[in-house]
């Protein structure tokens, strides 16, 4: 099948039918009858050899092919509507940029990240956050452009993703600068009993904690577990507890002086990835971050470093 011989006028009609998820509110929308509605994107799907919808009983559900087509149709008049209020003198020629982020991701991370793009009068960003795998489905599902996680994809032939490393970020332990400022304390040998605030459990760097507690015999005392890294950073600001979270989450009131650093380990280490479908379906924009995200850890960590 040629350009030329892709139907628009039947793209648009499938188009509203799946925007709506509804045949007779679309057929309403767009004044003509079920049945000739019906009989065009059928012939959408003969032309394109594959089905669009999966018909069970009055609902209308996307196939996989459907959801690939419905992200290209949304483009294709997005960006009509977009020329339409350009010509209009209502908006100008923009390009959207969809990332979805982990809950437990750092966002001071998440902007160091799409800091080159926040300068830019072309790009619009789409920011949503949840968890990994209701991530991945959008991303599948061609709804996200990129998914920025702080753990790998397992391979899956199944799945097909791309997973590639962005750099890492130190994780301390802080405290308060009025409790804590002349301490200094090893981790985790010196942590026994300790009033501590910590990612929770989904966090990728709770698992590390935890091993290098369980490797040293040290149990601390567990005052919070936290997933979510702004509520961790306010449970760190506000309490005398000491906190386990990376130094980006409170770089500001690291810089202000609120927080100091207490400890460290060389082997406490968020780790950031960039998850994208195969490279045919990647946006300019993104190609654009990723070869500005070095792959060298020590790369990596030099110009985390350089945004804290």
């Amino acid at each position: 099948m040629n350009l030329e011989q892709l139907n628009f006028h039947h793209l648009f009609y499938f188009w509203r039918v799946a925007k709506l998820g509804h045949l007779t509110r679309a057929a309403e929308e767009l004044h003509t009858s079920q049945s000739a509605l019906s009989a065009q994107i059928r012939q959408l799907e003969e032309r394109l050899g594959e089905a669009l919808f999966l018909r069970e009983g009055r609902r209308l559900l996307l196939t996989d092919t459907g959801q690939l087509v419905l992200s290209y149709a949304d483009n294709i008049y997005g960006l009509g509507q977009e020329m339409l209020g350009r010509l209009q003198g209502q908006s100008e020629g923009i390009t959207r940029l969809r990332v979805g982020s982990m809950a437990t991701l750092s966002r001071n991370y998440q902007e160091n990240w799409i800091r080159p793009l926040l300068t830019d009068p072309s790009v619009v960003l789409t920011l949503e956050s949840g968890l990994l795998e209701g991530l991945l489905a959008r991303l599948l599902q061609h709804q996200l452009d990129v998914v920025l996680a702080n753990e790998t994809v397992p391979a899956d032939p199944e799945r097909p993703l791309h997973c590639r490393f962005l750099g890492s970020q130190a994780v301390s332990l802080v405290g308060p600068s009025k409790v804590w400022q002349a301490h200094s304390l090893r981790v985790p040998e010196d942590l026994q009993g300790m009033d501590l605030a910590v990612p929770g459990p989904r966090h990728a760097v709770r698992a590390q904690f935890d091993a290098l507690c369980a490797a040293a015999g040290v149990t601390p005392r567990l005052r919070a577990e936290v997933d979510d890294m702004a509520m961790l950073r306010l449970i760190a600001r506000d309490s005398d507890w000491l906190t386990v979270l990376p130094e980006v989450v409170v770089q500001d009131e690291l810089l202000a002086g609120s927080l100091v650093v207490v400890g460290q380990s060389a082997q406490l280490k968020e780790r950031f990835y960039a998850i994208t479908t195969p490279h045919r379906h990647r946006t300019d924009i993104v190609e654009r971050l990723l070869s500005l995200s070095p792959q060298n850890p020590r790369q990596a960590d030099a110009l985390a470093a350089g945004t804290r």
